[in-house]
């Protein structure tokens, strides 16, 4: 029997999982996440309608897509897409981290502000796949204007999307120059940081019309990526770079995160402390409040999720239990990237756990 994935196309995270189990040759069932699945089998099984989920063949049910590329990187075995060497390991944690974590904002910006009606033809044919194209268009508009209502909390307004737009092509224009020298991040095999960046840029701002004209328009280096990790040629192939390289592509790619994400992502980690102070047993929202942040000088507010803190984790957790000839090696790189410090010196006073799809205080 095989595994079965609960996702839908439109889905940014679903991509995300979706690449990974076609580059693992994992055999599994995709499942469109129609309203009748979310309401008969997600929401009683997670507690919430949320996608990719993914039923094992043993009976395990996996949230999330960290998890579930981690359950099968344990349960496979073969090439790995985490990175042995101590520099190649934690840029992918990190930009694993970003894309998961902040590339939603053009995503959600361009699919919304360039793509909507197309996208309420989406959402229809997802939530009614058997229904007329006029059906699913009217559910699509009542389904996806909860979505479309995100922007103003994710930071997208008048006054920020010349910023995010201009951060959104910066960010193009180096990955672009990356891909002419490295089909992927680390070399020839797809990383985790491949899967973080993979989910916005495919699901939204590759397979959504508009911004896919953008994106082949002025990064077709982007797009071929985009389409080599969706389209997987040859499983479990390829390699990551010899003796720990991390390209010098890579290194503004990086600066972008440090400059961008992690001062918003500090205040984020800040603003939980006080929360927790104050609300010592009530479980964790989905957001702690408003925080700011800067994107080529613009500032805005968006909201503050714990959740991107337990993203952050992960490499974090990685570079602080290096041993100390890897961690000198690490500190080296890292002194080559502007705004390292911010990540390097993260103060986190409150650990996370993610277990039985909740994410709580550790």
């Amino acid at each position: 029997m095989a595994h079965k994935l609960y996702a839908a196309p439109l889905s940014l995270y679903s991509g995300k999982a979706r690449a990974y189990l076609d580059w693992k040759g994992v055999d599994y069932e995709e499942i469109l996440s129609s309203g009748d699945v979310y309401k008969d089998i997600i929401v009683p099984k997670v507690g919430r309608p949320v996608i990719p989920v993914l039923d094992t063949d043993d009976g395990q049910t996996i949230q999330d897509t960290t998890y579930i590329i981690d359950h099968f990187e344990q349960a496979e075995g073969g090439p790995s897409v985490y990175p042995d060497t101590p520099k190649q390991r934690l840029v992918a944690l990190l930009l694993e981290t970003f894309g998961d974590e902040w590339l939603v904002i053009p995503a959600m910006h361009y699919r919304w502000n360039y793509n909507e009606e197309w996208v309420y033809g989406e959402f229809g044919a997802t939530a009614a796949p058997d229904a007329s194209k006029e059906e699913q268009l009217a559910i699509g508009r009542e389904r996806g204007s909860n979505f479309k209502g995100f922007c103003p909390i994710l930071g997208i307004n008048p006054v920020t999307i010349p910023a995010i737009e201009a951060s959104y092509e910066a960010l193009l224009a180096d990955l672009d120059a990356h891909f002419a020298e490295h089909d992927y991040l680390l070399g020839s095999r797809p990383s985790i940081g491949d899967y973080g960046l993979i989910g916005p840029l495919y699901a939204h701002l590759y397979r959504d019309p508009a911004s896919g004209e953008i994106m082949k328009r002025l990064a077709p280096r982007v797009a071929s990526w985009v389409e080599r990790m969706v389209h997987v040629k040859a499983p479990l192939s390829g390699e990551f770079l010899a003796d720990d390289e991390v390209p010098v592509t890579l290194v503004p790619i990086l600066e972008r995160m440090m400059g961008e994400h992690m001062p918003f992502l500090q205040t984020t980690a800040d603003m939980l402390t006080t929360w927790s102070a104050a609300n010592p047993d009530e479980e964790l929202p989905r957001a702690v409040g408003m925080a700011e942040f800067t994107m080529e000088g613009v500032e805005g507010q968006r909201i503050a999720p714990p959740f991107s803190l337990w993203m952050l984790q992960r490499p974090l957790s990685y570079y602080r239990e290096l041993d100390s000839a890897d961690k000198l090696t690490v500190d080296g790189f890292l002194s080559s990237i502007t705004g390292a410090q911010g990540f390097q010196n993260f103060d986190l006073k409150q650990p996370l756990v993610f277990e039985n799809f909740k994410l709580r205080l550790a």
